[in-house]
């Protein structure tokens, strides 16, 4: 069967182990709790021996595993199997291993795989095997449009209740960052247990832990949320960054975006030419929002230009204030109708 994380802690605590979890996700901190509450109810059933294998690691050899899943327990008669999957796929002879396990599965074994990362290509008889014979459950990244929502579960889990103007401001401060999110949380929980927050006691108590990144940054340019491109900008301001270390990453992804209009322009596979850059679907949706709204390379080239004028500017090499250039930039990347900005 196919649960959320949330559900799963629940679940595990609800009835006896599977004998096979699947868990994975861009969300480390979901998936984190979801593999946590599993090791709970192991400990709780009794299971004291655990084994954790690396099936990323150079020297990993399948056979192993499956070796494993038939010795002899030495200190208990359950054990706990952990399999840290690679990018989230175990491969030809993992998907084989895994598979047969399902099938049949030891009764003093239960297995748990662990992933970082999932997508439809991570899709396959593998995944559906451990579907039917136990638990998956994925931890996909929180949307912003949810985040309050997990947030005020969160804070019920604490004893805490919000004004709804206080949870927007909490999920504001944090810009999805859910381990920031839960670390304000607990630390709510300590300050002020089994209170009801307004929004003036909330931005009182709540530090400013949004993730002001680079790569965060040019992620929300190219996803089209000019709103939120001078809010950050100003954060990245604030704790000292400056323009001409921040200008590498900026020029490579225009540089990258620009490559990928050009396939578009000649109708191409542009899913391809993503992958063979090193985008995965998991990054690929703002280049498709980005490739939209300025869908010819000669746009894309308009960017480089330009960022090759703040770069000079940064280095005291060109006329003009960088921060300023640099937010015009991001804007017009943004918001078609802010083009004209590059022209001043």
């Amino acid at each position: 069967m196919e649960i959320k994380p949330e559900q799963l802690a629940t679940q595990a605590c609800g009835r006896d182990l599977s004998p096979v979890y699947l868990i994975s996700g861009p969300e480390t901190l979901r998936v984190l709790e979801a593999v946590d509450a599993v090791r709970a109810r192991a400990r709780a059933e009794g299971i004291s021996e655990r084994e954790v294998f690396d099936a990323g690691a150079r020297d990993f050899e399948w056979s192993v595993l499956a070796g494993a899943f038939n010795a002899p327990s030495l200190f208990s008669a359950r054990r706990l199997l952990e399999v840290r999957l690679s990018g989230g796929k175990p491969g030809k002879e993992g998907a084989e291993v895994i598979s047969a396990f399902c099938a049949g599965p030891p009764a003093d074994v239960v297995l748990m795989l662990i992933g970082d990362e999932w997508s439809r290509s991570h899709h396959g008889k593998w995944a559906d095997a451990v579907s039917r014979c136990g638990v998956l459950s994925i931890a996909w990244a929180i949307k912003p449009h949810e985040l309050p929502e997990w947030i005020e579960r969160r804070l019920r889990r604490h004893g805490l209740s919000a004004t709804q103007e206080a949870v927007r401001s909490l999920a504001e401060r944090v810009e999805g960052n859910l381990l920031a999110a839960a670390q304000e949380i607990d630390k709510l929980a300590l300050l002020v247990p089994e209170a009801t927050l307004d929004v003036a006691e909330m931005e009182a108590l709540v530090a400013d832990s949004a993730r002001y990144d680079v790569f965060r940054l040019i992620e929300i340019a190219l996803s089209g949320h000019a709103d939120q491109v001078s809010h950050m900008l100003a954060g990245l301001r604030a704790e000292g960054e400056a323009v001409a270390a921040l200008m590498p990453a900026v020029i490579r992804e225009i540089l990258r975006a620009a490559a990928l209009a050009q396939v578009q322009e000649r109708g191409g596979n542009l899913g391809a030419e993503m992958k063979s850059q090193g985008l995965w679907e998991a990054r690929q949706a703002p280049f498709r929002h980005a490739l939209q709204r300025h869908p010819t390379a000669l746009r894309w080239q308009r960017f480089i230009r330009f960022a090759s004028r703040i770069d000079r500017a940064a280095k005291g090499r060109g006329d003009g204030d960088p921060w300023r250039m640099l937010e015009r930039l991001l804007l017009a990347v943004a918001e078609p109708r802010t083009l004209r900005m590059l022209a001043a």
